[in-house]
């Protein structure tokens, strides 16, 4: 997610497969034979498997298609191989990217086989949270000072004798087990193994008014299901994330940013235009993700129910 390095274990397949059905394609297998086609009216999407990321491609789709007379084809990939695969013209958009400074440099103001595309318009943000109910029965545990006090509270199967720091895939972007040692708190990183893994854990958690700590995101509509409390780290300061080995501070809030495929972006025609242009806000993806993950619509009925109800934002695109 990013500020996430990606997001896949069996439950995290199945909901990306509601995504993107038979046109959908595992990255580490093969590419679509429709990206970079020059001329021809197809457009191929990168998907990551958090359900943020799906509502964009939904929307997209669902205007690319319906409004724009595009086939489109998406393909899931995780967020690093995202990046070969868009330069290498395999994909023609990535539309959330946490920010990959490395490859930006490498692939955007280097090779310059990879475009800019703009603002998502969505904030993201990483950070650790315990549920709210923990943290008006014990309001000093959102300060990461007294987390070593509270670590019994937190202690599993998994955890070794420490208190579980529950993360979701190894593959997102987390400085977690480099702030647990280096802020030496008596914790222990433990993978949930992908984001749905992730959401079942704590909302059995919750369920059973159990305390949990764990690294987590916005914008998510799991916050409106189980209200979570910020847990505050060391302020973030530019650079202080720049040796990965050495992390003792907090995580960014990083505007999310879309790219394409350099030759896409110059001979993309409206799709290019319009994949520009997609720009919305944090309350509209969570409206899209709650009816994909909490209202088991598919990603296509929860774009379309949403373009019907929001045509003064996604006409705003296509001008």
């Amino acid at each position: 997610m990013r500020f996430r390095t990606t997001l896949t274990v069996a439950a995290g397949a199945a909901a990306l497969a509601l995504l993107t059905g038979c046109g959908a394609a595992d990255m580490t297998k093969q590419a679509s034979p429709f990206a970079n086609a020059r001329g021809a009216r197809t457009v191929t999407l990168s998907v990551q498997s958090w359900v943020g990321a799906q509502s964009n491609v939904a929307v997209a789709q669902y205007i690319l298609e319906k409004k724009l007379g595009y086939r489109v084809d998406t393909v899931q990939v995780d967020e690093v191989p995202a990046w070969d695969a868009l330069s290498q013209g395999r994909v023609d958009a990535l539309l959330e990217d946490w920010g990959h400074p490395d490859q930006e440099k490498r692939y955007v103001d280097d090779k310059k086989t990879i475009a800019r595309a703009g603002d998502l318009g969505v904030t993201g943000h990483i950070g650790w949270f315990v549920p709210t109910y923990l943290a008006k029965q014990h309001p000093d545990i959102t300060d990461w000072k007294n987390l070593n006090k509270y670590a019994s509270l937190f202690r599993t199967a998994e955890s070794g004798g420490k208190g579980q720091l529950m993360d979701g895939s190894p593959s997102y972007v987390t400085n977690d087990k480099a702030l647990v040692k280096n802020l030496k708190l008596d914790y222990q990183v433990v993978f949930a193994g992908s984001e749905a893994a992730q959401i079942t854990q704590m909302k059995q958690f919750a369920k059973e008014k159990k305390p949990f700590l764990t690294y987590w995101y916005s914008p998510q509509w799991l916050f409106e299901k189980v209200p979570m409390t910020e847990v505050k780290l060391p302020p973030y300061k530019g650079g202080c994330d720049a040796d990965a080995a050495k992390v003792a501070c907090a995580y960014p809030h990083t505007p999310l940013q879309k790219y394409l495929n350099a030759d896409f972006a110059r001979s993309g025609g409206r799709a290019a235009g319009f994949l520009k242009k997609f720009r919305w806000t944090t309350e509209d993806q969570n409206e899209v993700s709650l009816m994909i993950a909490e209202q088991k619509l598919s990603p296509q009925k929860a774009a379309e129910k949403w373009a019907d109800s929001h045509p003064e934002v996604w006409k705003k695109w296509l001008s």
